[in-house]
């Protein structure tokens, strides 16, 4: 047989151990296997891939029968948000001149019920106005007005109540905001919302434009609306297909083809995945105790049974490692709780973070220094907190969380706790009455990222003032236009706490000085108040003399000495106080080698335990991990 001479390509090397340039001679079957294995090496892998995502615990109600009419109807108009005051009296204007025989109330008259409350959870606004309905014996509610992604759930939840009642809803909605209530209403049962779309920004147009509105683009969409039969196509479009076990495959195809499917059924935020195979999942299994299809948590806003399966499902996605396990699971808890993601839905745009907590940050190299949230670990534990979000909780950019502008990749950190030990500082952990080593994660959100400021004293009383002013500064939205008082993390690297330290013995003595000292004018808040208060319109208000001699009073102004930062020639001023004892976490973290310190206004805080599995000592060693022991603080 006739012999050739061929040289290995690159790809087949490793096949046979051989170096670049080595030779061999090949007959002619021989050939035939180089061509087999070349073959076998281009052809794309297939992956068999889970679900990622929880079922829904929400049984769909029967769907509430329209209204044949208006005329002899009472009808509710209930909300008040986004000039509700102008677009809702002209409402029940309308449906008096086309129907007199009707009867409306308007307001206060029937009350609201705010956000619709999570399964095993009691209201009392939601009690009392579904009576209220039974009492009034109202035929129908109309709610608004939903134009941001807070009050939309909050004027959806009288949607839901009245449908639950057995009385016909629709809601008013901005166009970005009509899926959130077809959304909202879905996840807590309702099978064929129904909603009307205002042309536009509610609070961008004057009064003349929202009344010429209401009469020409409302008033027909709901009647519509409101008599209009709900259709059985309606109900089907969304109901809910929860079948077979969670373990079954639910695709078959490339990585480019299980990508394109799961960000067509949106399981993925954009960026690519690793594909969640059976096996893959069942390593991440290896490090918890749980059973595997033992319940997590069950998470609004979806109200989805999130299970241990499903939290690695989502691991097995973000690239995180398997012995991350215990981490996702502690994050998976703490996004259930209310003061965690009470702001995400809103269009201000809070970014969901994360902190850690305790020697086992430490053994898995998880980064609390220089860059930490872009390293590596940081980023794979930061990218299951975008999936979970949405795969486990059933948040989606433009369906329930409504950030204008869209939101920044979520972080991961972790406090220096050795650092806090050096300059005698408890870490926050311990201040919420944790033990030193425990381990835990904390999730929080933030209005902003970056943007830190760097003291060039090293005098503990002008560092502080130095924090003080910037906490001033940055209240909760820009221009601090919103509530008073917010929640606030301040990142310190441990040269500045060091400095810090030397006055103040603790995190708590700190606090107590910033709020004594972070003050703000009068005449800026209630500058900032009346003319950017999301929602409001200036012309709503009493002129600004007299909204802000109301403001001095609702937010308790007082005279104060002039703050230090301030070149002005009065000694004292009007300032109003911009923070509350237990609203800020204070963390030791960040390079070491800069004196830097970040604050960031933002959302309430849950910290979780995190539980390591009974053999943890014994699944590290056999990843080459050092021992637990070695990281614990004595």
């Amino acid at each position: 047989m006739k012999t050739r001479h061929l040289i290995l390509t690159t790809t087949l090397l490793f096949v046979y151990g051989l170096s670049f340039g080595q030779r061999i001679v090949c007959d002619e079957t021989c050939k035939l296997e180089f061509n087999s294995i070349q073959d076998t090496l281009h052809k794309e892998v297939n992956y068999a891939v889970v679900c990622p995502v929880g079922r829904s615990t929400v049984k769909m109600i029967q769907p509430v029968a329209r209204l044949n009419t208006l005329a002899g109807k009472t009808i509710a108009l209930v909300g008040g948000s986004f000039m509700a005051s102008i677009t809702h009296p002209e409402i029940k204007r309308l449906i008096l001149q086309n129907y007199p025989t009707a009867r409306v109330l308007l307001f206060d008259e029937i009350g609201a019920v705010g956000v619709y409350p999570a399964p095993g959870i009691t209201r009392k606004s939601k009690d009392e106005f579904q009576k209220k309905l039974q009492e009034f014996k109202v035929d129908a509610v109309i709610s608004g007005n939903c134009g941001c992604g807070l009050c939309t759930l909050k004027e959806t939840g009288s949607c839901i109540a009245a449908e639950y009642a057995g009385v016909p809803a629709v809601a008013i909605a901005a166009p970005a905001f009509v899926r959130e209530v077809y959304y909202t209403e879905i996840n807590n049962g309702i099978p064929a919302p129904r909603v009307v779309e205002y042309p536009g920004a509610f609070a961008s147009h004057t009064h003349e434009q929202l009344i010429k509105n209401t009469r020409e683009v409302l008033w027909s969409q709901i009647v519509d609306a409101l008599t209009r039969p709900i259709t059985a196509e309606e109900c089907a479009a969304n109901e809910k297909r929860d079948k077979g076990d969670l373990r079954d495959d639910v695709f078959y195809g490339t990585l480019e083809e299980v990508n394109n499917y799961f960000r067509e059924q949106q399981w993925s935020d954009g960026l690519p995945v690793i594909p969640p195979t059976y096996n893959k999942v069942e390593e991440f299994l290896k490090y918890t105790d749980k059973p595997w299809n033992e319940t997590v948590a069950i998470l609004p806003l979806a109200h989805r049974n999130t299970t241990t399966w499903h939290v690695a499902v989502n691991g097995v996605m973000a690239g995180c490692k398997p012995e991350y396990m215990p981490i996702l699971i502690a994050m998976t808890e703490a996004i259930g709780s209310p003061e965690f993601r009470r702001t995400l839905a809103s269009t201000h745009g809070w970014i969901p973070y994360s902190w850690l907590n305790g020697p086992v940050c430490r053994q898995l190299g998880i980064s609390c220094g220089a860059g930490e949230i872009s390293d590596e670990a940081n980023t794979m534990i930061s990218r299951f907190m975008n999936l979970a979000l949405m795969n486990l909780a059933g948040y989606y950019i433009g369906s329930s969380r409504m950030g204008t502008f869209g939101y920044p990749m979520s972080w991961c950190m972790v406090e220096d706790d050795e650092a806090c030990k050096r300059i005698g500082w408890q870490p926050y952990h311990v201040r919420q009455g944790f033990e030193w080593n425990d381990n835990t994660i904390t999730v929080s959100s933030s209005l902003l990222w970056g943007n830190n400021m760097a003291p060039s004293t090293t005098d503990p009383q002008k560092i502080m003032e130095l924090l003080a002013w910037d906490i001033s500064e940055r209240c909760q939205f820009a221009l601090g236009s919103g509530k008073q008082f917010t929640c606030r993390t301040l990142l310190i690297t441990e040269p500045v706490a060091s400095n810090l330290a030397k006055g103040y013995k603790s995190p708590a003595k700190l606090e107590s000085a910033l709020i004594s000292n972070s003050r703000r004018p009068l005449k800026e808040r209630a500058y900032a108040n009346y003319y950017a208060n999301p929602g409001s319109s200036p012309d709503q208000k009493h002129p600004l003399r007299n909204y802000q001699a109301n403001l001095s009073r609702t937010e308790y102004a007082q005279w104060t000495a002039t703050p230090a930062w301030y070149d002005s020639p009065d000694k004292e001023i009007q300032t109003i106080a911009t923070m509350q004892p237990g609203m800020t976490a204070i963390l030791v973290t960040g390079d070491a080698s800069r004196n830097k310190v970040q604050t960031m206004p933002g959302g309430g805080y849950a910290t979780v335990k995190i539980k390591l599995p009974k053999d943890w000592d014994s699944l590290m060693k056999a990843k080459d991990y050092p021992p637990l022991e070695n990281f614990v603080i004595h």
